[in-house]
């Protein structure tokens, strides 16, 4: 999950800052979930980055 929520964030050439900005959830929180220190979240914090990213949830969070 964090492998791709970095990957979405890259494409759309935005910090981490950025998106926490964008998304209301903290800086802490995104770097968590990037670096794998955080491995659960709430729906509601998956919505929140994935539109800041413009993607889908399933897009960012799922294997398809």
């Amino acid at each position: 999950m964090g492998y791709k929520i970095r990957e979405c964030r890259k494409e759309k050439k935005m910090s981490q800052c950025e998106l926490a900005e964008k998304s209301g959830v903290s800086r802490t929180v995104i770097s968590g979930l990037e670096c794998g220190s955080i491995t659960t979240t709430t729906t509601d914090t998956l919505l929140k980055i994935a539109r800041a990213l413009n993607k889908k949830v399933a897009d960012i969070f799922f294997e398809t």
